[in-house]
């Protein structure tokens, strides 16, 4: 039997060459999803991700938030995401549609409008209270191309105040900016996500009242796969997750139905 003998500096570069070869395995199976998820999962999609993460450790998933209107678009025109978590189910029913997405549609929640204030009791208000002379500024989300804003514009209009408080409205461009501007004192209410509200975030800064759901249209949420992950294993299987007791736990302590 002949045997070889390395020089030290040989070696070196037989280790190192062993170590690369391996650390490059280790990478290249390792996967990446980027999601784009409706402002008002900032808390619930955080927390189940954390969770998806504990099984899947290696695999790295990015979680970028906003306006479902705004994501709509911006997937239509190419943007780099994997899967789209809608706060109105019709738009990724329209990018299946227009075959920017794959797959069926997954309805994953139903979703609640609330007033919420950090420097009044929103609890013993109603959205009648929000004519009050008292009241200069409301925030609420974009209607435009934000689903919880639209659906705030419904039910104002359902008690006919949506003209009487145009001059006090201040728009976010999602509910969670919308948040934000009571937060910060930039609007003394607001009409936002039970989703929000009732995060200790902002559950300790002040209570909130549930608008009826009679008042506006079902804020019917859904994901989709979208067309550049058609063929994304990870893309596959975080949306699988979404099925599993421990998410829907997740989603139902932050307020989804």
């Amino acid at each position: 039997m002949m045997h070889v003998i390395f020089p030290n500096s040989m070696k070196s570069l037989y280790a190192l060459a062993l170590i690369f070869m391996f650390g490059f395995g280790q990478a290249a199976h390792a996967e990446k999803i980027t999601i784009a998820a409706a402002a008002d999962l900032k808390f619930a999609m955080d927390e189940i991700v954390r969770t998806f993460r504990q099984i899947h450790g290696s695999d790295e998933v990015e979680v970028i938030y906003g306006s479902s209107g705004k994501f709509n678009m911006q997937i239509r025109h190419g943007a780099p995401y994997d899967l789209f978590f809608s706060a109105d189910i019709a738009y990724p029913r329209e990018l299946v549609k227009a075959g920017h997405a794959v797959g069926e549609v997954r309805p994953y929640a139903l979703g609640r409008i609330v007033l919420w204030s950090a420097s009044l009791d929103a609890s013993k208000m109603t959205l009648e209270s929000l004519a009050s002379p008292h009241i200069g500024r409301i925030a609420i989300a974009n209607p435009k191309h934000a689903p919880y804003g639209k659906r705030a514009e419904e039910a104002l209009k359902a008690v006919n105040l949506w003209e009487r408080i145009q001059s006090k409205l201040v728009m976010g461009d999602n509910v969670s900016q919308a948040a934000q501007f009571v937060q910060t004192g930039n609007a003394q209410v607001g009409i936002i996500a039970l989703s929000l509200a009732i995060n200790p975030e902002l559950a300790r800064q002040g209570g909130y009242y549930l608008i009826p759901d009679v008042l506006h249209r079902p804020l019917e949420q859904g994901f989709v796969i979208t067309r550049r992950a058609a063929s994304n294993p990870l893309a596959r299987r975080f949306a699988d997750f979404m099925d599993t007791p421990a998410a829907r736990a997740v989603m139902i302590k932050n307020g989804f139905r």
